[in-house]
């Protein structure tokens, strides 16, 4: 039977919402999360064929509570403990709270005692609901190694007897990198999905807004966090015009601007400018400012790519990365000419990244050589495994 892709969606966003009680009902983080594997998929079976419960969520803590019981008693016989198992457990589940653990759930999962990857891969996992295959996608590494690596960071939360809390403010810092960093990640895969047919997974960036209003109502004066709010804002608010009514992508130049959401701009921009001016720099507060300039342009050709080109050289001087190396190179090109920006692409280091291919046939197709410029949007057309972008890709390779 085929997935029935509404039904994806909807289990995927409660995922959180369902790990996030039993693990404050419970403990144990690594059998919580199994349990609750276990109950995404019972439901990806039924539901299809059973229709969809009038409390999904409810449904789900349910079934994932009696596997958690099912597996504590397992554990305690292994352990010969089964009186005082006996003696604890409820007679049946109790009805799911009303309480939103997304955020804790987060900050658990950006635990200090995991190293920064483990961090990763296991927030967007438990709280983003991706696959092992989308996370092996976004750290362009194989499948088997976010496995462990998820399977590790489950170990060691429980190992470390990590509490189920949101932690004092004073111990927000350690974790604060890996939060923000995740945040993006999911956001990213919201606004532009990996893989699969449609260019938007819009439920993920919501989410990663979500959340990142969240930690903001926490840490108000933390200039990163405003920063990366500010940088979704500004970013999402293209969303309307990203897209044809067939779904195809619309590259940023082409884009409808009218379709913009004005109201996220307003919000983006007023954020950074405040944050800017109050907090230290930090690279989301650059990003947020790159992407104001571009929103604050009526139309493409007025955009300000001096202003851009010296930003993405600040943002690359302090918080250097290739991917920030790569988007200062078309900025230069913007401002200097395709000339002078192809031979930096030879420096460009992200292994098998098909935006490397893509820029370069932007900036060949910029310069004239045509020929050499369709070779490369077909290479990065091979390379995604996005079909949206695939086939702009090859439409592009075709136009010229």
């Amino acid at each position: 039977m085929s997935p029935d892709p509404a039904i994806e969606d909807l289990l995927r966003e409660l995922a959180p919402q369902v790990l996030g009680p039993l693990v404050r009902r419970y403990g144990g983080f690594d059998t919580c999360e199994d349990a609750v594997q276990e109950a995404l998929l019972a439901a990806a079976t039924q539901w299809p064929v059973e229709g969809v419960p009038d409390s999904p969520r409810s449904w789900l803590i349910t079934v994932a509570s009696r596997r958690r019981i099912e597996l504590l008693r397992n554990e305690a016989a292994r352990r010969r403990r089964e009186e005082t198992v006996a003696a604890t457990e409820p007679a049946d589940p109790a009805p799911a709270p009303d309480v939103d653990d997304t955020l804790t759930l987060f900050l658990l999962c950006c635990h200090p005692a995991l190293t920064p990857p483990s961090q990763i891969a296991l927030t967007l996992r438990a709280v983003g609901g991706l696959t092992t295959g989308e996370i092996a996608r976004g750290f362009l590494v194989p499948e088997s190694t976010i496995g462990q690596r998820i399977s590790r960071a489950k170990s060691s939360i429980k190992a470390g007897g990590a509490g189920f809390r949101l932690p004092p403010a004073e111990e927000l810092a350690d974790r604060m990198a890996a939060v923000l960093q995740v945040l993006y990640l999911i956001f990213n895969e919201g606004y532009t999905a990996s893989s699969g047919d449609a260019l938007h997974r819009v439920e993920l960036s919501a989410e990663a807004i979500r959340l990142t209003r969240q930690l903001r109502a926490r840490l108000p004066e933390d200039g990163e966090v405003a920063g990366l709010l500010a940088l979704m804002l500004l970013t999402d608010a293209r969303r309307p015009a990203r897209t044809s009514a067939g779904g195809a992508l619309v590259p940023l130049p082409d884009q409808d601007r009218r379709l913009w959401d004005q109201g996220m701009i307003a919000e983006g921009t007023d954020l950074v400018t405040a944050t800017l001016k109050s907090a230290p720099v930090g690279p989301y507060q650059l990003q947020a400012a790159i992407a104001a300039v571009h929103d604050s342009a009526l139309r493409a050709e007025e955009t300000d790519w001096r202003e851009i080109l010296m930003l993405y050289e600040l943002l690359e001087s302090v918080f250097p990365g290739p991917m920030v190396s790569l988007n200062r190179i078309v900025a230069v090109a913007m401002v200097h000419g395709p000339e002078s920006a192809l031979p930096q692409l030879e420096a460009i280091d992200l292994k098998n990244h098909h935006r490397v291919p893509a820029v370069r046939a932007h900036l060949l197709e910029l310069s004239g050589d045509h020929e050499a410029a369709r070779s490369s949007y077909e290479e990065a057309a091979r390379l995604t495994l996005s079909v949206p972008e695939k086939r702009y890709l090859e439409s592009r390779a075709k136009s010229l």
